[in-house]
């Protein structure tokens, strides 16, 4: 983008020298006759003199009346031209540019813009051409330009209203046009997988994001906000899993799962759908165990305890918040190596999925006696099951039958009928992208190893070698 200058040149009119300069002589106004002025009679001779004395008189006001012109257009020039050298030097593609002031047209130029000679009158000089200035027009709104400013894209000149509107990119959250910093230069953050642009300022003025895909909450848009003070997106909450029995079915589906892969869990381990507050009770409670931090959204149990768990889908509220949460306690006892699984309530189907996939491969490592596994071969492995499911998921386009004790969603019905929406398509993709880009040493590393293991052995082959060595094959 480069900022140019563009002023009013040239005259209204022309004026040329002589042009109001008469002749006497033989082709003159006044043709003297052959007689001698001795020879006409002194009332003659005087009607003459005072004839002459004002054809003279005329003569010198209309030089007078020129002059004056000319030093009218003179003025202007020497204005134009200071108040051209006043301002900073245009800039065009980041190199100074001057255009050069023709203050009185000779006619031969043609307009860029109509393509015809510009005649005696206004004209401009820019971008390298001449235009008449009704010609030269912003290309969004094809209105005349008469700004001392405009701006270029390409080869086309704008309004810089009209350029900003097109080019400056606004916020996605504020809906505002992104401020530039100190330096003049527009910055804002991008989310790396949505592209969700906004205003720096956002990321410290308390603007809230989405639990489930970190968008950032719009202005013009409220976010639900949960019992435990996380906001979900209205997206994310159309696929909202809410209870424990909203959760059986998505449980059904992933047993058959692993049963898919030759992997079936014998016992029958509970899942509960709990809140953040009894998530991380039950945590404290477990001796043994790896947590994703900074928060642990799912949970594989092995000691007896007694859990909260959620029976009945809560309801929204005024202001968006949810209300009326009916809770019961529920007490595990051990029957084998694992005492329930425990997921957080209020997250879309395909990312509870994911969770639910992870913890029940925790616990099937442990009921097939994988001990002592390293943090990061264990999560390593559990994160590459989670993925798989996802990208079936994803690639079959087969939602499950998502129970719902009430008419709450337009998901739970679309799922029934093993339909996918596009947005939900698109939030699989970024739960694998989640998967696929974590940074930690134990869930990202451990996956990338794991996941490149798999691919290149297969599960079961990696999964009995990590069993004889408690490493990933290299």
């Amino acid at each position: 983008m480069g900022w140019l200058s563009k002023i009013f040149k040239g005259s209204s009119h022309r004026i040329s020298e002589g042009q109001y300069h008469e002749k006497y002589g033989d082709d003159g106004v006044w043709n003297e006759p052959s007689n001698s002025l001795d020879t006409l009679s002194e009332y003659e001779n005087e009607d003459i003199a005072h004839a002459i004395a004002l054809s003279l008189s005329e003569e010198e006001q209309k030089k007078a009346k020129a002059i004056a012109t000319l030093e009218e257009d003179e003025q202007l020039a020497r204005a134009l031209q200071e108040s051209l050298n006043a301002d900073s030097p245009p800039r065009e593609n980041g190199h100074a540019y001057q255009p050069v002031p023709f203050l009185f047209s000779s006619g031969s130029r043609i307009c860029a813009g109509c393509n015809t000679e510009i005649g005696h009158g206004r004209f401009l000089s820019c971008m390298d051409a001449y235009w008449h200035p009704e010609c030269f027009r912003c290309h969004a709104c094809n209105q005349p330009i008469s700004d001392y400013e405009f701006s270029m894209s390409g080869n086309y000149p704008y309004h810089k209203s009209c350029y900003k509107e097109l080019y400056h990119p606004k916020c996605d959250v504020c809906k505002q046009f992104i401020p530039t910093n100190m330096n003049g230069l527009i910055e804002y953050r991008a989310h790396p997988f949505w592209m969700q642009k906004y205003c720096p300022s956002h990321e410290m003025d308390g603007t809230p994001r989405c639990c489930s895909c970190e968008r950032m909450e719009p202005r013009d848009i409220k976010y639900v906000t949960l019992d435990d003070g996380r906001k979900l997106c209205l997206e994310c909450l159309d696929s909202a899993i809410m209870d424990t029995s909203e959760c059986q079915p998505l449980y059904l589906d992933i047993q058959e799962f692993y049963e898919g892969l030759n992997m079936k869990i014998e016992q029958q381990v509970p899942l509960l759908l709990v809140e953040r507050q009894a998530l991380n009770e039950a945590m404290e409670g477990e001796k043994n165990g790896h947590h994703h931090l900074p928060e642990t959204r799912g949970l594989c149990l092995s000691e007896e305890q007694t859990v909260s768990t959620i029976l009945r889908r809560p309801r929204i509220g005024a202001g968006n918040k949810i209300m009326n949460m009916i809770t019961e306690p529920y007490r595990l006892t051990r029957r084998c190596e694992v005492t329930a699984i425990l997921i957080l309530y209020g997250l879309p189907r395909l990312l509870t999925g994911s969770i639910l996939a992870h913890e029940m491969m925790h616990a099937w490592l442990r009921l097939k006696g994988y001990r002592s596994l390293s943090q990061e071969v264990e999560e390593g492995i559990c994160q590459v099951l989670a993925h798989m499911w996802l990208d079936s998921e994803i690639i079959s386009g087969s939602g499950s039958n998502v129970a719902s004790t009430s008419s709450s969603s337009l998901a739970s019905t679309s799922s029934k009928k093993g339909s996918r929406s596009q947005f939900e398509r698109k939030l699989g993709d970024f739960f694998k992208h989640q998967i696929e880009s974590d940074t930690s040493p134990a869930y990202g590393d451990g996956f990338r190893a794991g996941n490149q293991a798999v691919l290149r052995y297969g599960l079961r082959p990696t999964l009995d070698h990590i069993k004889l060595t408690g490493t990933f094959p290299c």
